[in-house]
């Protein structure tokens, strides 16, 4: 996750957001707020060891807070069977005071007398952790029994989760249906950043695909053909357009048996009229490690005992001229091997003109996904960007098309 999660903490402002936000529900001193938050940080022994995600959480929490509002955390942890003490989410609770700069209490239930006790002790102002929602087979389910008691504890709901918003689960989207909602700050600020990105974003639109399976992406591409300017597609699935269109590349990865799909791809896209940006060079090796051997060659020259591990020069300069003329980037995906050395160089530079651009205020720049997040950090250059996600799943539905039952229940 990018740092910037821990230094901007305010959202950028954005007209006719189709979300309400916390400044939005009136007067909260001493009012019950169940604010949905996830608290899946990475754990050791008991131990929190990566406290970033904890640090996006904060900001609502604090600004909750600070409106006098009691604080009710929900959030489910890791993926139990029913009750499991190594998921509980005490020694979550214990990590976040250091944090949020508040006295964290925690109880050790979601619903109940121990929840209840917990929150009428409340007083204006603090903050109150309940045990993992996910304890309870009714979250998953959605049942309206458990929606019930979860809604009983609190006068309005809070989703700050879009990590969980492709979940229908009770926490994530059955409370908004209870009580009066809003988004988070945190998720306000992505939820307004991805419609300004794709629901009705400034053109020209252009998207970065990449990653190593077209097979993987397949729902995104098609989502995104007709929508989007220009497709750039990098990574492993760029070789398997590359074999589609009958160049040879050598032991370099791809899905060779996804040839008619990646062809059937790119008359779509021209029917579309979206362009479709590959690779003209790429950079080749005979192994897979840091500071292999390598060189430079065109498309239509590689080795037969080499593989593409990122793509070359004169690729990045085509697609550098493409992201001159954007108004809009959103970016899933690297060019190539970028996790090791010479081969993140593409991704790198790449990364770094985008973050320019979104600097000197020329395009919107929206970034997501695992490996994605991964890389920009590595290029040093997602601090620049206007948004870069880490929702993993919830991102890559969103890039699909898909309605995402924790957005929809929280649209106004």
């Amino acid at each position: 996750m990018s740092v910037q999660t821990a230094k901007r903490d305010e959202p950028a402002a954005t007209a006719g957001s189709r979300f309400l936000g916390i400044d939005d529900l009136g007067d909260l001193h001493g009012r019950r707020v169940l604010l949905r938050v996830d608290l899946n940080a990475p754990m050791v022994d008991g131990v929190v060891t990566d406290l970033t995600r904890l640090q996006a959480n904060a900001v609502t929490i604090k600004a909750l807070a600070a409106k006098g509002a009691k604080v009710i955390v929900l959030s489910h942890f890791g993926r139990p069977k029913g009750w499991d003490a190594s998921q509980s989410l005490r020694a979550v609770a214990d990590a976040l005071p250091v944090i949020i700069g508040l006295p964290v209490a925690f109880a050790a239930d979601c619903v109940g007398p121990v929840a209840k006790a917990a929150v009428d002790a409340m007083a204006p102002g603090a903050v109150l952790v309940l045990e993992n929602t996910r304890f309870h087979a009714g979250e998953e389910k959605n049942d309206p029994e458990f929606n019930a008691q979860l809604a009983s504890l609190g006068e309005f709901y809070v989703n700050d989760a879009f990590s969980c918003a492709h979940r229908a689960h009770a926490s994530t989207a059955g409370l908004a249906k209870l009580l009066p909602h809003a988004a988070g700050i945190w998720m306000k600020k992505e939820l307004d950043a991805l419609e300004a990105a794709l629901g009705n974003p400034a053109h020209p639109v252009v998207a970065v695909v990449g990653g190593a399976k077209v097979s993987s992406k397949l729902e995104v591409i098609g989502n995104l053909v007709g929508k989007v300017d220009y497709l750039v597609i990098g990574g492993g699935m760029a070789n398997t357009f590359l074999f589609a269109q009958g160049k040879a590349i050598g032991k370099s990865l791809a899905e060779r048996d996804m040839a008619d799909t990646a062809l059937a791809i790119i008359a779509k896209a021209k029917a579309a009229g979206t362009e479709i940006v590959l690779p003209v060079d790429g950079v080749v090796a005979r192994e897979f490690k840091a500071y292999a051997p390598c060189e430079t060659v065109s498309v239509d020259a590689l080795p037969e005992d080499a593989m593409m591990l990122d793509v070359g020069p004169e690729s990045v300069k085509r697609v550098a001229e493409v992201f001159a003329k954007a108004k809009t980037v959103v970016w899933n995906g690297p060019f190539g091997a970028f996790e090791i050395a010479p081969f993140d160089t593409a991704t790198n530079a790449a990364a770094r003109e985008v973050a320019k651009l979104t600097r000197e205020g020329k395009l919107l720049s929206v970034a997501g996904g695992g490996d994605t997040v991964s890389a920009l950090n590595h290029a040093g250059a997602a601090d620049d960007f206007s948004f870069v996600s880490t929702a993993g799943g919830a991102f890559l539905e969103w890039l699909e098309g898909k309605d995402l039952p924790g957005v929809k229940a929280l649209a106004k």
